[in-house]
């Protein structure tokens, strides 16, 4: 478990309910679940995962959202998971783990150990397949938030559940004290914009569509949280320095490159091309959770070629063509 004062460096701010809360900025993967042939989590393979992409610049980890397969593990298993990044990062960068369940007393237990093991911020979306008014959105996040006094940050991801509008975001963010922030995996980002106004700019908005990070940053985004930034994280990391260095060209020149091969990873599957890509790194991630599916050796082999066309290198870099 983690001590109660993190090492890493944050922004500090005020929030609508006159709450200072941890702001998180720049480039946090969005970290994929290693696991073995039976299904339980492989540390071995977790940690230096984690460490690599620690050394290659990540400001911070997701754990256990889409990416990180959580609805599709069991509960024993997705707190093995969180203890296990919280311990590697050691207080260097913030942990968001992601705790939302389709049972809610599995969420709040979920919320509940990970304040307890050390986890910095919490973040969940609401249960999926279901359509939901604000009246019952902002009663979910009242309950699930105030299960820890963490900071506690949204998920509004469009095919989930449809997302939500910036009206519902912001009536919870200014109806629940230590609701920061909203991990926006929305492509409207008039709407992002529209809930930075409505809560005059206070709430910290972090960008979830790999492939439009810069728009999301344009947008007032203040981080981006991604799938590929497991195997493209130099390059992103670039992207927002460059965008936040006023270099908006080069960041959109990254962007176009990039998103070559995210759009080969979306056809090959997201999250078993992305597992599968971890093997060429040296990570053994093994395979997605089922139902998703696994690559034939004959996939595989069509999926390498691919990338290595589009300019992909085991480093995480994508070299221009």
């Amino acid at each position: 478990m983690r001590g109660s004062q993190p090492s890493f460096e944050f922004t500090i701010q005020e929030n609508a309910k006159g709450v200072f809360i941890m702001k998180i900025t720049g480039v946090l993967p969005a970290l994929i679940t290693p696991v073995k042939s039976d299904g339980s989590i492989n540390e071995t393979a977790a940690r230096r995962l984690i460490r690599r992409l620690s050394e290659c610049g990540a400001d911070g980890f997701y754990i256990l959202g889409s990416t990180g397969e959580g609805i599709l593990i069991e509960e024993k298993r997705r707190m093995e998971m969180c203890e296990i990044a919280v311990d590697e990062t050691a207080g260097k960068m913030p942990v968001i783990c992601h705790t939302a369940a389709m049972n809610f007393d599995s969420a709040l237990r979920l919320t509940k150990h990970a304040a307890a093991a050390g986890a910095d911020a919490v973040s969940a979306i609401p249960p999926i397949f279901f359509h939901y008014d604000r009246k019952e959105l902002l009663l979910y996040y009242k309950r699930l938030a105030e299960a820890t006094d963490l900071p506690f940050i949204m998920y509004n991801h469009t095919a989930a559940n449809g997302g939500m509008s910036a009206e519902a975001v912001a009536e919870i963010f200014n109806g629940v004290a230590n609701v920061t922030g909203v991990k926006w995996t929305v492509n409207n980002y008039c709407e992002l914009m529209k809930l930075k106004r409505l809560t005059d700019g206070k709430i910290n908005i972090i960008n979830g569509p790999d492939e439009m990070l810069v728009e999301g940053l344009a947008a007032g985004a203040d981080a981006g949280i991604g799938t590929t930034y497991n195997v493209m994280l130099p390059e992103y990391k670039k992207i927002y320095e460059s965008f936040k260095s006023g270099d908006i060209k080069r960041a959109a020149d990254i962007q176009r490159r990039i998103n070559t091969v995210t759009e080969i990873i979306v056809r090959y599957g997201t999250i078993p091309a992305t597992k599968y890509m971890c093997s060429l790194m040296g990570i053994e991630a093994g395979c997605a959770m089922q139902p998703l599916k696994r690559f034939t050796p004959e996939e595989g082999s069509r999926f390498e070629t691919e990338l290595k066309a589009a300019g992909w290198q085991p480093d995480g870099s994508v070299t221009a063509l």
